[in-house]
């Protein structure tokens, strides 16, 4: 049946509501009885003619007619008459129907009964909408109030389908129509709306009250919609707008912080991404620098981790995804099999992509009159599909629409590695924001370099912390193997049984060679053994008698820990380590807050085996920069590494069972050195040039030195001990140490002597003084 609206010359413009009948609310007789009508009216029509008459004509007229009356399979726009109050369906277009996943309404009576507000899962997004038409004719009727300017026929609402019969989730963008509504109060004594005094505002004033933000719809929200009743029809009308709003909600989700390197924030723009290409997965060939390309796959975004797949830009010349940025073009793949020019498309046709779509990120297009022709590249994001020929036309055109959203994404990322750098120092932040914000708006990358910078290196490092490891490996894997020895003799006693034999003597030979010595793979080896050769026998043994069952759960019991095995000397020496370290760290942070006072400096820091630390100061770091702060940062150093020896004294002064002794060390280098960034390494950073690697090359050999005339290590517990190369260092320092001396810090007893040269290294030369505590300085003015 066709609903529409009948111009008069009454009042109002109505719907004809003779063209309700009930029996026409189903869509299939709809169609039936239009095509019958129209059968009917052609034969009229034919039998009234002459016969000179051009019935051709007639018969073009009818085929214009049947093609106007088929339109409405063919619409784009969903349609549906609502009884308003009971919101019944009056007759719903088939595409309505199929998009909100319901069968076509037929003969079947109780599919007379549906109702709107049933087929939502957000209905109260929608009844707003509803109650804003029952608004408008609310205040036209009962305050006479001219609505024309708030324009209610073009509120609209987005609901989201979640459709059984459709795999994915529809976007319908909805509004209300109503040529002519008339409504009553049920109970006339009720107006909920009389608080708002709108019969007394002036014309003008209820005008400008209306338009105000949110008035409108607090209005709506009270009306209690059981005390009207409404007669006439409602026209819903809807219009699919999911690839808008999967493309707006993809714009949103982008352009937000970290939107493609937090996994929460990732997983919605995967899924999108996904769902508006029918892609597989996506990928970004990002610029890096330096001439490469970074390949990311899908969630490898989130490891922020160096992805091992690096592409030089040479090795990309040929190839399309390349040649797609270079050309600033959107580029389908639909064949990859015959596409493969590079690795680059050699691997990802292994890992199963078939096809792709290519999204250059340009930031600025290629200059004819430049020599290298080559735009400036952010990067190359792509669809991936696992069929041939999976991506079509209109994935161009959302593509387009998608490349600010994903530029901007893009920039973060290239931001994003520098500004969440592990342990970047304060410092030296700056330069690596700086950076971060060129990259983002896509200007060629700059290697991160601070030039003439002075090296101070110094160590606190625990002597024969590997002696002591070993020992405790060793007395924990002895104690497990004796344990072992004690279930397997008491077997061989129970019962007369040659494997037992054999297993017995091999403990006994692997309890001879652990008694002298242990190797780096000992702690492996040896408990594989046990656990392949003994405890796998545990639950037989178990029943072989009480004192064999007494033998097993010993074991078991020793072993109950996380580590599956002894673990009572390695326990003790984990805990001395972590108490040593825990109190040399405190006390050098507590100097490194008063050292960063007197200039901003660089300074690295790690705890092993105790603790080292690299600092790096000069006017490339802070302008400020001067002499006065390079000479008072030296004397500090010295007089922190001063207070790391008295606190390892006083540890093990305080407990006999710190056994381990810790040793203090300075390296001394006059002049600067040159430091830069590598992004290729977790290092934060790394020396230039060749005379500057040497100062790297003595810093991890020099706590290994020894005196060239007595052999003896140039490091001894409780002393503190400076290496430099030249007169002029030793004059600055020799001052240093006269401050120390008077400070309390050392004893007025230098020792000094040639450092045996190291490989590739000679000429170092060392002084050590004892670090003195509190109470010996006291002694000493005694």
């Amino acid at each position: 049946m066709q609903i529409s609206k009948q111009k008069s010359t009454d009042k109002h413009h109505k719907y004809e509501t003779k063209a309700l009948p009930e029996e026409t609310t189903v869509t299939k007789n709809y169609q039936n009885s239009e095509q019958i009508k129209i059968e009917q009216l052609w034969q009229a029509l034919v039998s009234q003619l002459s016969k000179h008459q051009n019935i051709d004509q007639l018969k073009i007229w009818r085929q214009i007619t049947e093609r106007l009356e088929n339109f409405p399979l063919h619409s784009r726009i969903l349609t549906a008459i609502i009884e308003p109050g009971s919101l019944k369906f009056k007759y719903a277009s088939h595409l309505f129907c199929r998009l909100m996943g319901i069968d076509f309404i037929n003969e079947v009576e109780p599919q007379q009964n549906i109702k709107l507000n049933e087929l939502f899962s957000d209905w109260d997004n929608l009844e707003k909408l509803y109650r804003l038409q029952i608004l408008h004719w609310v205040l036209k009727q009962f305050y006479q109030i001219d609505t024309t300017h708030l324009q209610f026929q073009n509120y609209s609402v987005i609901s989201t389908v979640n459709s059984p019969k459709n795999s994915e989730v529809c976007h319908i963008e909805f509004w209300f129509c109503s040529e002519e509504l008339k409504v009553t109060r049920v109970d006339q004594t009720i107006d909920e709306l009389i608080d708002f005094n709108l019969q007394s505002m002036s014309k003008s004033e209820q005008a400008a009250w209306l338009v105000q933000p949110g008035n409108v719809e607090m209005l709506a929200q009270k009306l209690k919609l059981e005390n009207y009743q409404i007669e006439g029809w409602l026209l819903l009308e809807g219009l699919d707008v999911t690839v808008k709003e999967q493309k707006r909600k993809l714009t949103q989700l982008l352009v937000e912080p970290e939107s493609l390197m937090q996994q929460e924030k990732f997983k919605p723009i995967d899924k999108l991404l996904r769902s508006l290409f029918r892609a597989d997965d996506m990928m970004l060939l990002r610029n890096e620098g330096e001439k490469q390309f970074k390949l990311f796959i899908g969630s490898e975004f989130l490891t922020r981790a160096n992805y091992p797949k690096l592409y030089s830009t040479q090795s990309l010349q040929d190839s399309p995804i390349l040649k797609t940025a270079q050309e600033n073009q959107i580029q389908n793949i639909p064949e990859l099999e015959s596409n493969c020019p590079t690795e680059c498309e050699q691997n990802l046709f292994q890992q199963g992509v078939r096809s792709l779509l290519l999204i250059p990120l340009v930031i600025k297009p290629a200059s004819p009159t430049e020599e290298s022709g080559m735009p400036e590249i952010l990067g190359i994001v792509g669809l991936i599909s696992n069929r041939p020929s999976n991506f079509n036309l209109s994935d161009y055109k959302n593509a387009q629409d998608l490349i600010p959203a994903l530029t901007t994404a893009v920039r973060q990322t290239i931001q994003q590695r520098f500004t969440n750098i592990r342990n970047i120092h304060p410092a030296v932040e700056w330069r690596f924001m700086q950076e971060a914000e060129r990259r983002r708006w896509g200007l060629p990358p700059e290697t991160i370099v601070f030039e003439d910078v002075y090296p101070l290196y110094g160590i606190c490092d625990i002597r024969g912390s590997s002696t002591e490891r070993n020992s405790a490996i060793q007395s924990d894997i002895l104690a497990q193997f004796r344990l072992g020895l004690a279930i397997v003799e008491a077997v061989c006693q129970k019962q007369d049984s040659a494997l037992c034999e054999q297993l017995r003597q091999d403990m006994l030979e692997y309890i001879k060679s652990l008694e002298e010595r242990v190797s780096v793979d000992t702690e492996i080896t040896t408990l594989e053994y046990l656990r392949c050769r003994l405890e796998v026998y545990f639950d037989y043994f178990v029943e072989c008698g009480d004192t064999i069952k007494a033998a097993v759960e010993a074991y078991r019991a020793a072993c109950d820990n996380i580590h599956h095995g002894v673990y009572q000397a390695r326990e003790r020496y984990d805990q001395m380590l972590y108490k040593i370290n825990y109190h040399l760290q405190n006390t050098w942070e507590k100097w490194q807050k008063q050292m960063q006072l007197i200039i901003p400096h660089h300074c690295d820091f790690e705890a092993t085996d105790g603790i080292d630390h690299m600092m790096y100061v000069g006017k490339s770091i802070n302008s400020k920069f001067n002499q006065f702060h390079l000479s008072s940062l030296r004397y500090d150093q010295l007089r922190a590494i001063c207070d790391c020896a008295r606190t390892a004294l006083r540890l093990k002064a305080e407990s006999e069972e710190l056994i381990l002794g810790v040793v203090h060390l300075i390296l001394v280098q006059n002049y600067t050195i040159d430091i830069y960034h590598n992004e290729s390494t977790e290092r934060l950073f790394d020396v230039k040039g060749t005379h500057d690697i040497r100062y790297e090359i003595v810093k991890k050999r020099i706590d290994k030195g020894v005196d060239k005339e007595t052999k003896e290590r140039i490091t001894q517990p409780g002393m503190l001990t400076v290496v430099y190369s030249t007169d002029e260092e030793w004059e600055e320092y020799e001052q240093y140490f006269r401050y120390l001396v008077r400070e309390g810090w050392v004893e007025d007893k230098f020792e000094s002597g040639l450092v045996e040269p190291l490989q590739g290294v000679s000429g170092l030369r060392f002084v050590r003084a004892k670090v003195l505590l509190p109470e010996e300085i006291e002694s000493n003015h005694k």
